[in-house]
């Protein structure tokens, strides 16, 4: 009797203990209107205070420049799902930093696409300090990545940093640093005067929506977007979007460093298109890629050499014109409270969020280089967004390119009508909903509409 006396006391004390837990680490989603947050009003108020960039005081200037970032022992992967964070062994491709510097005697801007998963916000928060090395500011970077779930990890600390990226090492930050400020100080050495253009294609087939599991989608961007910058002498830089998840590689396939297909796609161009190239992630959350081949190898080749073949039948149809604008602008954006749900319709408290997580800030980017806007968001930003800012891309005269992983990871970001739904994309990886859908736009299309 005594014995079952003290086993009852443990428990009790221990379904006491989860109880409190659990009053303590949970709460209902917050469902109130964003307009009605403080953070919108800040945010709002920020997006108000923007000036505009100094005007141009000579011709447009362009440099560009790569490094290896490969690093020269093993490390976790960077990926989600079965990888876990486990080591590569296999390097089956190289990954670098690639910037590419523009200056037009009054703004100066570096855009540096990421051959990782994204643009770790420690990695961030490193350049902040050090980008006065090379003559920079944050307000002054423009970034993306691959969002390859095959390459280098060990950059985000925490629970979550570890299921997505792997155990931490300060020395990867230090190195994807040290990448992106030599890839840029490499491009400033380069610089030249440079003429612009724009072309697109249509890929729609390359890509799948996979919210559709659970009902009924909208439409989807399936464009490749290109940006050339052309210098005299002929030689030509090719940035390229596409909202395809660069997820050919399997799960069961951690054992390879690989930049998957936009890599493939990235050499492909250099040899035939342009002779340095940059891919960045568009709009790419639910977005999956169409694979074909009877292996992960053969439908990276496949993909990338299709694409490739699209934009090697469009780059030569690609006009490029002197156009000295640039501009840039940088939104510091504020958040609701964490929200990812766990139980129904209760989600983790915020001091347990960050506690696994951390706290980082996020920014939206906007960027105009001649007739051509970049936005870029710190998400997975959901490509069914994009039709809703090509009237006003039109009406303004602009090309519009969207990109996803500009730096301070938030999640998913996906149209607002899915809250509900329990798909993946909607249900873990909404951070920060509800109405982050329509709060994204509105804030995206106000940067338009500054540029």
């Amino acid at each position: 009797m005594k014995f079952l006396r003290i086993f009852l006391k443990i428990l009790l004390g221990l379904v006491v203990f989860i109880l409190l837990f659990l009053a303590v680490s949970l709460a209902p989603v917050d469902e109130t209107p964003y307009q009605q947050m403080p953070y919108y009003t800040q945010t709002r108020g920020r997006l108000a205070q923007l000036l505009p960039s100094p005007a141009a005081k000579t011709s447009l200037r362009a440099g560009w420049a790569k490094a290896n970032i490969t690093p020269p022992y093993s490390t976790p992967t960077g990926g989600y799902g079965a990888r876990r964070g486990k080591h590569w062994h296999i390097v089956s491709d190289s990954i670098f930093a690639r910037a590419i510097v523009l200056n037009n005697g009054g703004v100066k801007v570096a855009m540096v696409g990421l051959d990782i998963l994204i643009t770790p916000p420690t990695v961030v928060e490193a350049l902040k300090k050090r980008l006065p090395e090379v003559g920079l500011q944050w307000e002054n970077m423009y970034m993306g990545a691959i969002h390859s779930h095959n390459s280098m990890g060990g950059w985000a600390p925490g629970l979550v940093g570890q299921l997505i990226a792997g155990g931490y090492d300060e020395k990867i930050v230090t190195r994807i640093t040290d990448g992106v400020l030599n890839a840029i100080r490499a491009a400033q050495g380069n610089m030249a005067p440079v003429e612009v253009g724009f072309g697109e294609v249509d890929a729609s087939d390359h890509i799948y929506n996979r919210i559709a599991s659970s009902g009924p989608t909208g439409p989807l961007d399936g464009m490749v977007r290109l940006l050339k910058l052309k210098k005299s002498t002929g030689e030509s830089a090719l940035l390229c979007t596409f909202a395809g998840h660069a997820t050919l590689f399997e799960d069961d396939k951690w054992n390879y460093l690989s930049r998957d297909y936009p890599g493939s796609l990235v050499d492909r161009l250099e040899k035939k298109s342009a002779d340095f190239a940059v891919f960045m992630a568009g709009a790419v959350g639910s977005t999956g890629p169409q694979a074909r081949g009877n292996t992960d190898f053969q439908e990276i080749r496949n993909y990338a050499g299709d694409l490739a073949l699209r934009i090697e039948r469009t780059v030569p149809q690609i006009q490029t014109k002197s156009d000295s604008t640039l501009a840039i602008l940088t939104l510091p954006l504020g958040l609701r409270e964490p929200n990812p749900r766990v139980i129904g319709n209760l989600r983790v408290r915020p001091w347990l969020f960050y506690t696994i997580y951390g706290d980082y800030p996020s920014d939206l980017k906007a960027l105009r280089i001649g007739k051509t806007v970049l936005l870029g968001t710190p998400c997975d930003f959901s490509g069914e967004f994009v039709a809703d800012f090509k009237p006003l891309a039109t009406q303004k005269g602009v090309n519009l390119m969207i990109t996803s992983f500009d730096g301070g990871y938030i999640g998913y970001v996906t149209p607002d009508k899915y809250y509900n739904r329990t798909t993946y994309e909607v249900r873990d990886m909404n951070w920060f909903g509800p109405y982050n859908g329509a709060y994204f736009e509105e804030m995206m299309i106000g940067l338009l509409k500054k540029l």
